[in-house]
C-alpha cells in the first residue's frame, strides 16, 4: 500500500537471512525466545535506518544501476537460485556456502541421487510446463503442488525416501515485542546497517528491473518508506527482516501479478492457509517445492537480453557478465556492489575518452563534425573544437594532447575555437590544463575564442579567473559567430562588424 512499485514482492529474503544467522550466532540460540527478540531488534533498527535513509533521500544511489547492470544482476540471481535448489531436486544432501561449493559438493554427491525424489522433481517440472505451454491463465505450480501433496498422501513417498516439509505450526502470528535494551541495540547496529545496504541494493535493483521490463516509473524513495514500514511491522510480530525479493517476484510476475493487489491476495491465502490448511502443507514433498523454485529460477536468466548486450555493447556487456558472476560466485549484497563500481569504471572510461571533433560546414551550410586528426581545420586558419563531454581531472590531458595535434601539423593557425556545447562542468584540474593551454597558444600566436559556453560553465570561468584571461570578445554565443567574426577578420573590405577590429588595444 506504501510502495511505489507495482511488481516488488516483499517477504524473507535469504541474503538478509543468512547476514542475520551469522551476526546472530553465539549470541542467542535459534528458535528460542532471546533469539525471536534479537531478530526483532534487527528488524526495528533496520526499518529505523531504511525510513533515515528515506528522510535523506538515499534513493538516488539506486540510479547507480544501469539497465545493463539490472539484466546480470537477475541473470545472477537466477543462476543462484537455480543451483540452490538441485540438492532437493535431486535428493542430494545440500550445504550451505558459494555457489560454487555446492555445486562442488553436489559432483561428488552424485553416488546419493534419489530416483524417486527426482521422479518427483521430474514431474512437476513436466506439470508446470506443460500447463503453461496450454495456456498461462491457469497457476500450473498451484496444480503442481497440490497434485504432489495428494501423491505424496496416496502413495506414502515419505516412507520412500522423498522428503516432505513436515509440520507447520497453524494459528495466526503473535505479538512479540523486540529487545529495546540499549545495549543489545548497540550491539546489532552494525548487523542492521548491513543489512539495510543490501535491502536498499537489491530491492531497488528488482524494482527498477521490471519497470524497465513494463516500461513503468518507480520511485526508490518512495519504496523505501514502504520497506521501512514493513520491517517495523516485522519487529513487531516475530518476523525477520524482509526485503524485495527477485524470485518471488518473479513468481508472481509469472503468475500473472501485475500490481500489488497480487501481494494482498497472496497474504489473504497464507492466512487462510495457515488457519485450516497447514496439516497439508506438512505432506508437501520437498522436491515438488525446489521444482517450482527452480523453474522461476531458470526464467529469471535473461539470456536474450545478455545477447543483445553482446551484439549492440561489447563493453556494457562485460559489466552484465561481471555482475552476473559476482552474484553468482560471490554473492548478492557483494554483486550489486561491484555492479554499481563496474556501472561508473564504464560510465568513467567513456567521459575519460569522449568523442571529439573538429567542426566543419557541409556543402549545405551545415554544422558536421569530423574526427580530430594532426592538421584538421575549420577553414584555413580556424580550427573549431569541439570536446564531447564535462572537463575533469581524468581527460584533461585527452583535451591537451587534442589541442597540440590540431596545431602541430598541417597549415599555420590563427584562430582556435573551443565549442563548448558538451561541456558541462569544469573542475579545477581541468580549469589548470585549460589555462596552460591558452597560455600555449598565446606564445604561439593564435587567439583562443570559446563559443557555445553554458552560464554554470562561465560561472566556473569566473571562479576560475580564467574569464579575466580571456576578454569578454572572445567569447561567441555559436561558432557560427565564430566563423563569421574570424572570415570578417581575413576580408576587411566586408561589412560585418567584427570585435576583434574594433578592439585595438587587444594585443593580438
Amino acid at each position: 500500500m506504501l510502495a511505489s512499485s507495482r511488481h516488488l514482492v516483499v517477504g524473507a529474503d535469504s541474503a538478509t537471512a543468512a547476514i542475520l544467522a551469522a551476526g546472530l550466532l553465539g549470541v542467542a540460540a535459534p528458535g528460542t525466545r532471546r533469539y525471536v527478540e534479537l531478530a526483532g531488534s534487527v528488524a526495528l533498527l533496520v526499518g529505523g535506518l531504511l525510513l533515515l535513509a528515506r528522510l535523506l533521500r538515499l534513493g538516488f544511489l539506486a540510479n547507480f544501476l544501469s539497465r545493463t547492470v539490472l539484466v546480470g544482476f537477475l541473470t545472477g540471481v537466477g543462476v543462484q537460485v537455480a543451483v540452490g535448489q538441485l540438492p532437493e531436486l535431486l535428493g542430494v544432501p545440500s550445504v550451505g556456502g558459494s555457489t560454487a561449493t555446492k555445486v562442488w559438493h553436489l559432483l561428488r554427491g552424485t553416488s546419493h541421487l534419489q530416483v524417486l525424489t527426482m521422479l518427483v522433481s521430474v514431474a512437476v517440472i513436466a506439470a508446470v510446463i506443460g500447463v503453461r505451454l496450454l495456456t498461462r491463465r491457469v497457476p500450473g505450480a498451484l496444480l503442481a503442488v497440490v497434485a504432489a501433496i495428494v501423491a505424496e498422501h496416496m502413495l506414502d513417498l515419505r516412507s520412500r525416501g522423498v522428503e516432505v516439509l513436515g509440520p507447520v505450526e497453524a494459528g495466526l502470528p503473535q505479538l512479540a515485542l523486540p529487545s529495546l535494551a540499549e545495549h543489545d541495540l548497540v550491539a546489532l547496529l552494525p548487523i542492521a546497517v548491513s543489512m539495510s545496504v543490501v535491502i536498499l541494493a537489491q530491492s531497488a535493483a528488482t524494482s527498477r528491473a521490471y519497470a524497465a521490463r513494463y516500461d513503468e516509473h518507480v520511485d526508490t524513495d518512495t519504496d523505501l518508506t514502504a520497506l521501512g514500514a514493513a520491517n517495523l511491522a516485522a519487529s513487531a510480530t516475530g518476523t525477520f527482516v524482509v526485503n524485495g525479493s527477485p524470485t518471488k517476484t518473479e513468481m508472481v510476475d509469472n503468475a500473472g501479478g501485475r500490481s500489488q493487489v497480487a501481494s494482498l491476495a497472496a497474504s489473504v491465502v497464507v492466512l487462510v492457509v495457515l488457519l485450516v490448511l497447514t496439516r497439508s502443507l506438512a505432506g508437501l514433498p520437498l522436491a515438488a517445492l525446489a521444482a517450482v523454485v527452480f523453474l522461476i529460477g531458470i526464467e529469471l536468466v535473461d539470456l536474450p537480453g545478455m545477447r543483445r548486450i553482446y551484439l549492440m555493447r561489447r563493453g556494457e556487456f562485460v559489466v552484465a557478465l561481471l555482475t552476473a558472476a559476482a552474484v553468482v560466485l560471490v554473492g548478492v549484497e557483494q554483486g550489486i556492489v561491484l555492479a554499481i563500481v563496474a556501472s561508473i569504471v564504464d560510465h568513467l572510461r567513456h567521459s575519460y575518452c569522449p568523442y571529439n571533433s573538429v567542426l566543419e560546414k557541409s556543402p549545405a551550410g551545415h554544422w558536421r563534425p569530423t574526427p580530430v586528426t594532426p592538421g584538421a581545420r575549420t577553414v584555413e586558419g580556424l580550427v573549431v573544437y569541439r570536446f564531447g563531454t564535462s572537463l575533469y581531472f581524468a581527460n584533461a590531458s585527452r583535451f591537451a594532447d587534442d589541442v597540440t595535434a590540431l596545431i602541430s601539423s598541417g597549415g599555420p593557425v590563427s584562430w582556435f575555437c573551443i565549442d563548448g556545447a558538451a561541456i558541462g562542468d569544469v573542475d579545477y584540474s581541468a580549469a589548470m590544463v585549460l589555462a596552460r593551454v591558452r597560455e600555449r597558444l598565446q606564445a604561439a600566436g593564435i587567439r583562443l575564442v570559446l563559443s557555445s559556453i553554458i552560464d554554470p560553465v562561465g560561472v566556473q570561468f569566473d571562479r576560475y579567473g580564467l574569464s579575466i584571461q580571456l576578454t569578454p570578445d572572445r567569447f561567441f554565443d555559436t561558432s557560427g559567430e565564430v566563423l563569421t567574426a574570424y572570415q570578417a577578420l581575413r576580408r576587411p573590405d566586408c561589412d560585418i562588424p567584427c570585435p576583434i577590429i574594433d578592439n585595438p588595444a587587444d594585443p593580438s
